[in-house]
């Protein structure tokens, strides 16, 4: 996940809550989302 874009990965989130896939993928998806955006507050 880590060498997705930030726009890939934000697909592959909002595609994977969209399809209701597993839910520890899509918490995984988000937390990733969630360090990248952190990361660019400071």
């Amino acid at each position: 996940m880590t060498k997705l874009s930030d726009e890939s990965l934000k697909f592959a989130y909002e595609n994977a809550k969209a399809e209701n896939l597993d839910g520890d993928f899509i918490q995984l998806l988000e937390a990733e989302l969630l360090k990248r955006k952190e990361g660019c507050l400071y």
